[in-house]
């Protein structure tokens, strides 16, 4: 068997750097230096200890990681192109033209976005506390910016991947939001929100039919919602359908994306058919959380 291939890729930063002899003159090379050593002092004292070496040596490798990752962002080749030499060039270009200083800014803006984005579809209160959206973005710098110039770094990858990942979740709480916002009964406002429990809602409640809006519910309106169908035996596409025309284009996929995960489903069956009510609500529970109201035991 033979061996797997490792290929080195250092930080964009360290591999343009190393392209200075013969693109740079002596007086670029120093003032890039110098810049450089400001951005370490700065990290330092903003983020791990100006006053140890320790602290030192952790801003510098956070240093080297943003500006390697606002290098990647600035340079935009093809992703087979951002590997190869010309991007390394056109990378030390963006450094010595622009001033590693901003290349840097570039760089911690990517982060600063990135923390904006909801990690997770349960949001609370503390998502918009301020002591925790530090902490939130030094934690996202760290992980990501921490770069060793003598190893291979896949920050700017680990990024990307994040970024996708927490737009996603941004898409799934906007719908959730929207459908708070036209709940039939008025919109919700409730600072704590379970996006996914709005979402299922909005679902189960959709197979009445008429389109309407349901993101908040309660034992009584829950035990009315299931009498009826049990009584009209309503189309459950026909319902979803026209839930579909209320919700807006953004969001369509979304929506349209959860009703194909229910749309066989033991609670819609059970909705259909002779399962004790009590045991349905409970079962909604597990759909909807804490967007059920509490009304009686």
């Amino acid at each position: 068997m033979l061996p797997a291939i490792v290929i080195e890729k250092l930080p964009r930063l360290i591999r343009a750097i190393r392209l200075i002899p013969g693109n740079a003159s002596a007086d670029e090379a120093a003032g890039l230096a110098d810049e450089l050593a400001g951005i370490t002092a700065m990290v330092a004292e903003k983020f791990t200890n100006d006053r140890t070496a320790e602290g030192i040596q952790r801003a510098q490798l956070l240093s080297v990681g943003c500006v390697s990752l606002g290098l990647e962002h600035l340079v935009k080749e093809e992703m087979e192109m951002r590997d190869g030499a010309q991007g390394d060039l056109d990378a030390l270009d963006v450094l010595l033209g622009e001033g590693a200083e901003f290349v840097f800014q570039q760089g911690f803006r990517l982060i600063r976005d990135l923390a904006a984005l909801p990690e997770d579809t349960l949001l609370g209160e503390f998502d918009s506390d301020p002591v925790y959206s530090a902490r939130r973005l030094k934690e996202l710098f760290v992980d990501i910016c921490t770069a060793d110039p003598g190893e291979t770094w896949s920050g700017y990858e680990r990024y990307l991947g994040q970024l996708k990942q927490r737009q996603d979740v941004q898409a799934i709480v906007r719908a959730a939001q929207w459908l708070r916002r036209h709940h039939w009964e008025g919109p919700v406002k409730d600072p704590d929100l379970n996006a996914e429990g709005v979402i299922a809602l909005a679902i189960i409640f959709g197979i009445e039919g008429g389109g309407r809006i349901v993101a908040r519910t309660g034992q009584k309106e829950f035990e009315r919602f299931v009498q009826t169908v049990r009584k009209a035996k309503p189309d459950f596409d026909a319902g979803w359908a026209a839930l579909l025309e209320q919700i807006p284009a953004p969001h369509q996929a979304i929506i349209a994306d959860r009703i194909q995960s229910y749309r066989n489903s033991i609670l819609l069956q059970n909705i259909a058919g002779k399962v004790p009510l009590k045991e349905l609500f409970v079962e909604l529970e597990n759909y909807a959380g804490s967007e059920i109201d509490a009304e009686y035991p």
